[in-house]
């Protein structure tokens, strides 16, 4: 099976795609900040490299780490210690190397509300995580522009819940809703076996906690690819 380049591998979804990708007997590669601790990590088989997503040097040595053809997943997220978006500047960065490389296809997880989602995104929504849903919108805008190719991939709100089965990729931009961790890096990794999902937007809810903003909690019929 082809190499996944992992970025955001130490904790959260980016932790627990790497477990699922552990089970299929991947070969993960791993850019993992010097002074994370990565012993969970490397139990999995993963291929640590030491470095920080914002530099290009440190970029460039996880992809000659990961070697030709590999697919990229980000899940990066944060602000750096000048106070930038890490969803912004590290997911252009990758992007600008990956555009240089060799690189199968580069899958960016991002959030509701970003891109197309934009018009859809309640007051609230806008309030608590405007600023950040935009940075991840001009990342996802790099990619699409850069001719790499790419799949988008926008969570709902993230729990720790047990897993449910009930991922639901959707097209539908007007869909709100939240999912498990567990349930969304299934749908993720499963996203990497389909060329349908090639240079194309998801958004990905639970299909049972799926719903329209400022309407009755609707589940959301269907799902896509």
């Amino acid at each position: 099976m082809k190499t996944v380049l992992l970025f955001g591998a130490s904790r959260g979804l980016g932790f627990e795609i790497a477990r699922q990708l552990y089970v299929r007997n991947q070969r993960i590669v791993a850019l993992v900040r010097p002074t994370t601790d990565s012993a969970l990590l490397e139990q999995l088989g993963v291929e640590v490299v030491r470095g920080d997503a914002t530099s290009a040097d440190d970029v460039s040595s996880a992809f000659a780490h990961a070697g030709n053809g590999a697919t990229v997943l980000s899940t990066l997220s944060g602000r750096d210690e000048q106070g930038h978006f890490v969803d912004e500047i590290a997911n252009a960065l990758i992007t600008d190397i990956a555009r240089h490389s060799t690189t199968e296809r580069f899958l960016l997880v991002t959030a509701i509300g970003c891109g197309e989602m934009r018009p859809f995104r309640s007051e609230r929504a806008i309030a608590a995580f405007g600023d950040v849903v935009d940075a991840k919108s001009r990342a996802e805008a790099y990619l699409r522009g850069s001719g790499v190719p790419y799949t988008l991939i926008r969570p709902g709100g993230l729990t720790n819940k047990p897993a449910t089965g009930g991922g639901m990729l959707t097209s539908n931009w007007l869909v709100h809703g939240s999912i498990s961790r567990a349930d969304a890096a299934e749908q993720i990794v499963s996203a990497l076996d389909s060329p349908r999902t090639i240079d194309r937007a998801f958004a990905l809810v639970d299909e049972e906690l799926a719903y329209f903003e400022g309407a009755e909690r609707t589940v959301v019929a269907g799902s896509a690819p």
